[in-house]
C-alpha cells in the first residue's frame, strides 16, 4: 500500500484544508487487516474517523489472516460470524457501498429486545439478509458498515470502517505451492479521490448523539461486557451527555478519589458525580445489566431487596456516610471544585424486565435519597428529549 498510503499523506499535507474532512485512519490507521482468499484480498483499515493534524511516522499494527485454504465465504469471515437468512442465495454487495446495516435474523432480534434506535442511524438496512458476497474480478469497497449477530452471551457488533476487496487470481493446483497475483494500479487513481472523501458523519445533535446511544445499548447487551467496560464508555468526554441528559447535569466526573479526613478508613471512588445546575452533586454508580438472581424476594407482603442488591445499596451508603462529614465535604470541594452534601443516589443495575412487579418500588421507597434506574430506563430517558 506505499503506493497508496504516502502519495494521499503528502497530498493532504500540500492541502491542509483536507486534514479535517479526510478519514483519520487512512492518514493515521491503527492497525491494517490484511484477509487473503481464493477471489480477493480484503484489505481492512481501523483507527479515528477523524484527525485534527497530520503525524507522520505513527505505528501501525498489521494483521493478517489466511482464508485461501479453505472454500468459503470471504466476507463472512471477514466479518466474523455466519448469516441466518432463509435465502440460501448469497447476497452481491455493489461495487461501493456506504452506511449499510445488516444484522442476521439472532441479531434483529436482539436488536428489538435491547431496544436499539433504528431510527437513528442514516443507513441502508437490511433484514433477513443473505450472506454478503464480492462479486469474482470486481474491486469492491465497503464504508461504514455495522454488522449485528447475536448468541448466548448477548449482542455481537462489527463495524467496518473502510474495506477494499481487490481481485487476485488464484492458483492452487499445486500440491506444494499456492500462488496468487493482483493489481493494485488502481490505487494511483482513488488518491485524490479518497483523500477528498468525507467520511459519513451526522452533522445534526440529535443525530450525531442517538448513534452513540446505539454503541451503548450494543456494549451493555453483551453479556461478556463489565462494569468497567461500561463505565469507561460513559466516561468518554463525547459519551458523557447520557448522564447529563438522563440527569439534568451541568458536568460530569467520573471516579474522584475521596480521602476519608476524619478517620483510617479505605478511599472510596463512586463511578460519577453528577452536577447539578444548583452546584451540588448526587452519586450514579453502575452495575451490571444482565444479573441472574433474584431482585425482590421474600413472601408475599415480605417482600425484601435480595442480599446481593443489598449489598450495593449498602456500598452507596459509605457514599453518604463520606459526605456527612464535614470535614471530608471541605476537602473535596477544595480539591475538586464543586459541592456534595446529602446526595441522591442512583444504582443503575438490571433490566426493566427483572422489576416487573410494583413491589419493587414500595421496597425502594423504604431507602431514603436512593433511585434505581434500570439500563432501559437509562437509554430511554435520555433518547425521549430527543423526540420532544
Amino acid at each position: 500500500m506505499k503506493e497508496y498510503i504516502n502519495p494521499m499523506y503528502h497530498y493532504v499535507k500540500d492541502n491542509p484544508e483536507l486534514i479535517k474532512t479526510v478519514p483519520g485512519f487512512l492518514m493515521s490507521p491503527a492497525s491494517i487487516s490484511v484477509y487473503l482468499g481464493r477471489t480477493h484480498i480484503g484489505v481492512e483499515f481501523d483507527g479515528p474517523e477523524f484527525i485534527t493534524e497530520l503525524k507522520p511516522g505513527s505505528h501501525i499494527e498489521m494483521k493478517y489472516f489466511d482464508y485461501s485454504i479453505e472454500k468459503c465465504n470471504l466476507v463472512e469471515k471477514i466479518i466474523g460470524f455466519k448469516f441466518d437468512s432463509t435465502r440460501p442465495i448469497p447476497l452481491p454487495l455493489p461495487q461501493v457501498s456506504e452506511d449499510l446495516i445488516f444484522p442476521t435474523n439472532r441479531g434483529i432480534d436482539k436488536l428489538r429486545e435491547l431496544k436499539w434506535n433504528f431510527s437513528a442511524q442514516n443507513s441502508i438496512m437490511g433484514f433477513n439478509v443473505p450472506s454478503p458476497s464480492v462479486i469474482e474480478g470486481r474491486f469492491t469497497r465497503v464504508i461504514n458498515a455495522f454488522f449485528f449477530d447475536a448468541d448466548e452471551s448477548g449482542l455481537i457488533t462489527r463495524q467496518i470502517k473502510w474495506l477494499d476487496l481487490i481481485p487476485i487470481e488464484f492458483d492452487g493446483d499445486d500440491a506444494e505451492v499456492d500462488t496468487f497475483s493482483f493489481d493494485l494500479s488502481m490505487y494511483k487513481n482513488l488518491i485524490k479521490h479518497d483523500a477528498h472523501y468525507v467520511y459519513p458523519a451526522p452533522d445534526e445533535f440529535k443525530f450525531i448523539q442517538l448513534p452513540k446511544i446505539n454503541r451503548f445499548v450494543e456494549l451493555w447487551g453483551n453479556k461478556s461486557s463489565s462494569e468497567v467496560m461500561i463505565t469507561n464508555f460513559i466516561s468518554k468526554q463525547e459519551n458523557k451527555f447520557i448522564l447529563s441528559m438522563k440527569f439534568g447535569a451541568t458536568d460530569i466526573h467520573s471516579e474522584l478519589t475521596c480521602h476519608w479526613q476524619s478517620e483510617e478508613r479505605k478511599v472510596i471512588r463512586p463511578d460519577f458525580f453528577v452536577v447539578q445546575p444548583n452546584g451540588y452533586a448526587d452519586i450514579v454508580e453502575f452495575k451490571l445489566p444482565d444479573i441472574p438472581k433474584s431482585f425482590v424476594v421474600g413472601s408475599e407482603n415480605r417482600e425484601t431487596f435480595s442480599a446481593w442488591l443489598n449489598s450495593y445499596i449498602s456500598q452507596t451508603r459509605v457514599y453518604v456516610s463520606y459526605f456527612d462529614d464535614p470535614n471530608n465535604r471541605r476537602w473535596f470541594e477544595e480539591k475538586y471544585g464543586f459541592k456534595v452534601h446529602k446526595p441522591k443516589r442512583y444504582l443503575v443495575v438490571g433490566r426493566r424486565h427483572d422489576f416487573k412487579a410494583d413491589v419493587w418500588r414500595e421496597i425502594q421507597a423504604d431507602f431514603r435519597d436512593l433511585e434505581i434506574i434500570t439500563f432501559d430506563d437509562l437509554i430511554d430517558g435520555v433518547k425521549a428529549q430527543f423526540y420532544q
